[in-house]
C-alpha cells in the first residue's frame, strides 16, 4: 500500500545541488513544498559549515532555503552529546558548523581531559591535532565522529574527508569511533523530530545507496534515489536492499509534493 507522503527529507549534494549550481526542478520542488505547508528538511553530512553559512551558499546558487530548515551532521552530533553528556567537553577537529554547533549545545571546548574528542570535516587537518587526537582517545576520551564519508569532493578531485582521518586515529589507538551522521539512521531521527514528523508517512530523497537509501530503510522511511548524483543506475543491483523508487531527478518529484 502506497502510504501518502506527509513530510519530507532530502540530500543537498546531488540531489538539489550540483558544484554550487541548483539542480534543475529543485527551486520548483522547494516552492511546491511551502505551497502545500509540507514539513522538511535538508540533510548533510558536511559538518564544515553552519545552516547560516550553507542558506548564503544554496543562496548563491538560486535556492531559498531557511536555517530552520537545514540539519547537518554536525547539529546532530551536537544534540547526540548533549543527550549523552549534557554540559560536558570535547576535544574538536573541525570548522564552525562543528564548533558552533557543541558551543549552543553548552559544551566546553578543551584539549585539557575531555569527554570526548569529536572529529568532524575541514580543510585543514593538522598532524599536531591528529596526534593531540590520538592521546586524548588513548587517555580515555571518547571518539566520536560526524560522519563516516573517506573523501569530499572539491574542483581538483576526491580530498581525505572524515571517515579517512578517523580510521588513522583508529590505527594508532585501536578505538574504533562513534559515527553520528548518515547512514547512521539516528540523523535521520533526530531530523523527524525536529519537524515533528513520523516515520510512516515521510519520504527521503538522496543520491547515494550507502548513505541516504540504507538509512532511510533503517529509519523506515519511503526513499527516493536521483540519479543527478552519486549513484547510477547500474550501480543499483551491487547493493543487497533497493530504494522505493528511481527517478531521474528532483524534477521528477515535484507532482509527488
Amino acid at each position: 500500500m502506497t502510504r501518502e507522503i506527509q513530510s519530507w527529507l532530502t540530500d543537498m549534494d546531488g540531489v538539489l545541488v550540483h558544484e554550487g549550481t541548483a539542480i534543475p526542478g529543485a527551486r520548483e520542488f522547494l516552492q511546491a513544498l511551502r505551497d502545500k505547508e509540507r514539513p522538511f528538511l535538508v540533510l548533510t553530512n558536511n559538518s564544515i559549515f553552519t545552516p547560516r553559512d550553507l542558506r548564503a551558499r544554496l543562496a548563491s546558487g538560486g535556492l531559498d532555503i531557511p536555517e530552520e530548515s537545514i540539519w547537518t551532521s554536525a547539529l546532530a552530533t551536537a544534540q547526540f552529546l548533549g543527550a549523552q553528556a549534557p554540559g560536558g567537553s570535547a576535544y574538536v577537529i573541525g570548522e564552525a558548523g562543528l564548533t558552533t554547533a557543541l558551543y549552543e549545545a553548552g559544551y566546553t571546548l578543551t584539549e585539557s581531559d575531555p569527554d570526548f574528542v569529536v572529529l568532524g570535516e575541514t580543510r585543514t587537518y593538522s598532524f599536531e591535532a591528529i596526534t593531540k587526537a590520538v592521546r586524548l582517545v588513548l587517555g580515555g576520551a571518547r571518539f566520536i565522529c560526524t560522519n563516516p564519508d573517506p573523501t569530499g569532493p572539491s574542483a581538483e578531485g576526491p580530498l581525505p574527508a572524515t571517515g579517512a582521518v578517523a580510521a588513522m586515529i583508529t590505527q594508532a589507538t585501536g578505538r574504533k569511533p562513534y559515527f553520528v551522521g548518515k547512514p547512521n539512521p539516528m540523523m535521520f531521527r533526530s531530523a523527524l523530530n525536529r519537524i515533528d514528523a513520523h516515520s510512516e508517512v515521510t519520504a527521503m530523497i538522496g543520491d547515494r545507496m550507502d548513505t541516504d537509501v540504507v538509512a532511510g530503510i533503517e529509519a523506515g522511511l519511503h526513499t527516493y534515489l536521483v540519479l543527478t548524483g552519486s549513484t547510477k543506475k547500474s550501480d543499483i543491483v551491487k547493493y543487497p536492499f533497493r530504494p522505493d523508487h528511481v527517478v531521474n531527478s528532483i524534477a521528477d518529484l515535484i507532482e509527488k509534493v
